[in-house]
């Protein structure tokens, strides 16, 4: 069983900056794919950035391309968004995700993941 655990979100105004983080109690973090999903009201939940086990590939949906960057250190077991230049529109719920057992590069289904987080709630003012 793999426990994720999300902190970091907020209130934050347009232009701020946030860093969500995700820490997950798997022992083998490492072999892990991760990702980092969101969820507004009245809308289905997205993709927002993933990551490869070792971190050496990335994903980004093209609506956060050059303000987030997703990074994980494996000694930490940990997963971090770094979300810069926040728009009203990046308000959502934010999930961390695992995709345990076999896993090749990145994945932007939420489908293609077995475990996830509680979520953090990041509220972006206009």
């Amino acid at each position: 069983q793999v426990q994720l655990v999300e902190s970091g979100g907020g209130l934050v105004q347009a232009g701020g900056s946030l860093r969500l983080s995700c820490a997950s109690s798997g022992r083998t973090f490492g072999s892990y794919a991760m990702g980092w999903f969101r969820q507004a009201p009245g809308k289905e939940r997205e993709v927002v950035a993933a990551i490869s086990r070792s971190g050496g590939t990335t994903y980004y949906a093209d609506s956060v391309k050059g303000r987030f960057t997703i990074s994980r250190d494996n000694a930490r077991n940990t997963v971090y968004l770094q979300m810069n230049s926040l728009k009203p529109e990046d308000t959502a719920v934010y999930y961390c995700a695992a995709r345990t057992g076999y896993s090749a590069g990145y994945y932007y289904s939420p489908h293609d993941y077995n475990y996830w987080g509680q979520g953090t709630q990041v509220t972006v003012s206009s």
